[in-house]
């Protein structure tokens, strides 16, 4: 899981993306089963995934070998990786948590579709402006049917309410969320970026700005069933989170920004898939129509991408 971005071609920067997104879609199910079976709150189901991602990830880095260690020169001066690590960290404890009270305020449709939804707008925004990044017309295109897919996907069930202060919530995870990808690819461009260096400690950080949140929710749940949920936890702690957020970081500093908030809007159909597989519950019309127009508007973005990169590659080779 070490993987300094210098050297990281595009390509697998997109396959890390559709894993990452992919996984995050799990988190959900897993998450469903532990309050099923606890009294656990979210804000410290949020603390125990970030901190047990933490642990693992700290340990991976102690036992690998040597060799995988990312190369000195990869490595940013210690002032820069410790400002790195403090931004993303903060804006992934601001983007879990306010996601969580948009839920807890106007439900998991709506403040779904509205942190889900404004991010890639907001990142589309942000790269045009600060990155120079241009998205082209097919880009647009790609953003715009995938906004209209999490949208029938999420809320095509209806029964949805909408409250103000649930989509101010949800406003503010986004903008968390899109300050998290946008300063990932800033970083990323100097080619010196050790993303799982990254990773690791802004997991500390998240875990310590969530300790005082999660004693007061209840840090230790009441379950029936400790073990069951000691693996569920395991289980958060390690794919959609340890190694999910590993593959999203790298991925993040050498896709365009646009296109990052795009492919992770896989996660809502990879949880929509599980529902519906694993849980039991209806294939609807809005189900299956939601997650064709995302899964084209991802199939697109990764295509113009690609693209993208070769023709990038043509420029620069010598003539």
């Amino acid at each position: 899981m070490s993987n300094a971005v210098l050297g990281l071609s595009a390509g697998r920067g997109l396959f890390y993306l559709i894993v990452a997104g992919t996984a995050w879609g799990t988190a959900g199910a897993a998450a469903a089963l532990v309050f099923q079976d606890s009294d656990m709150g979210p804000v410290s189901l949020s603390f125990w995934r970030c901190a047990g991602g933490f642990l693992l990830l700290l340990a991976a880095r102690l036992v690998r070998p040597r060799r995988a260690q990312a190369p000195a020169h990869a490595h940013a001066p210690l002032s820069r990786r410790v400002r790195r690590i403090v931004v993303t960290g903060v804006a992934l404890t601001v983007f879990q948590t306010a996601y969580f009270a948009a839920v807890q305020s106007t439900g998991l449709a709506v403040g779904t579709v509205v942190t889900m939804g404004s991010g890639p707008v907001l990142i589309t925004l942000g790269a045009r402006l600060a990155l120079g990044e241009r998205l082209g017309r097919g880009g647009v295109v790609a953003v715009v049917g995938a906004l209209a897919g999490l949208v029938v996907l999420v809320l095509g069930g209806g029964g949805a309410t909408v409250r103000p202060a649930g989509v101010a919530w949800g406003l503010l995870s986004a903008a968390a969320y899109a300050a998290m990808t946008l300063v990932t690819r800033w970083w990323g461009q100097d080619g010196g970026t050790d993303s799982s260096d990254t990773t690791v400690w802004s997991f500390a950080v998240v875990a310590l700005c969530l300790l005082p949140l999660a004693t007061a929710e209840g840090l230790v749940p009441r379950t029936a069933e400790p073990a069951r949920v000691g693996v569920y936890l395991l289980y958060i702690a390690a794919v959609p989170t340890a190694v999910a957020y590993t593959l999203y970081f790298a991925g993040a500093a050498v896709v365009r920004s646009a296109t990052v908030s795009v492919i992770t809007l896989l996660e809502p159909v990879s949880a929509a898939v599980i529902a519906v597989a694993l849980l039991g519950e209806a294939l609807t019309v809005a189900t299956v129509a939601g997650t064709v127009l995302m899964l084209a508007a991802v199939t697109g973005l990764a295509v113009a991408e690609t693209r993208s990169m070769v023709a990038a590659r043509r420029e620069a080779a010598p003539v």
